[in-house]
């Protein structure tokens, strides 16, 4: 079982690499900058591209993405022309029963599948940079799935959209002042975990 502390990403101390999708949402700079060197996979999703040429105006040449991704609706034309003439793989796509976020994360989950990244997964959540909320989503159909640790725990049940998405989840309740259990995860196919990062380690950093 693969063990990992998902917001260790956000420490600078942090090993972890990850997969980095910027969506169309304002960016914490210290974020970006710390998960930006971690990064192995970098994406923006169409309009993020403007967030990250904006944010990253006095080094926008240490903060080129992978990619971006999308119908290019939102994405200004100086953007997009700043990172197509800088090599950046710009992949417009137009199915409109898809959100950029999902056809960012299809490309991804090819990266993914190529590596074998599934199956079973400790997940550590105790940084202190956790916030209340986490879930599961499904993003290659129906997943079946068991959990630990989660106050709304799944045995072996079905995640698949238009039936059970986890994704108003959070952590199985423990007495004050003790740590979070451990929270692991078993799928047969990729699912997404997503949590929430706490308000208080925002202002306090």
């Amino acid at each position: 079982m693969d063990k990992l502390t998902p917001l260790e990403c956000l420490l600078p101390s942090g090993k972890q690499k990850i997969c980095l999708i910027i969506l169309n949402q304002p960016l914490d700079q210290d974020h970006l900058n710390i998960l930006w060197k971690k990064a192995l996979l970098r994406a923006c999703a169409d309009g993020a591209a403007n967030h990250l040429y904006s944010i990253t105006s006095e080094d926008r040449d240490s903060f080129l993405p992978d990619y971006i991704s999308g119908d290019f609706d939102s994405i200004t034309a100086e953007v997009k022309a700043f990172y197509a003439d800088k090599g950046c793989r710009l992949i417009e796509t137009y199915d409109q029963d898809l959100t950029d976020f999902t056809k960012c994360l299809i490309l991804l989950l090819n990266e993914i599948q190529r590596r074998q990244l599934q199956g079973n997964h400790q997940l550590e959540v105790n940084t202190g940079l956790e916030g209340d909320w986490c879930g599961l989503i499904p993003v290659c159909g129906a997943c079946k799935t068991i959990t630990t640790g989660l106050k709304w725990n799944l045995d072996n049940q079905i995640l698949k959209f238009g039936e059970l998405v986890s994704t108003s989840n959070t952590y199985e309740p423990v007495a004050p002042g003790e740590a979070r259990k451990t929270v692991t995860v078993t799928t047969d196919q990729p699912l997404i975990w997503c949590m929430g990062i706490s308000t208080e380690s925002l202002t306090t950093k």
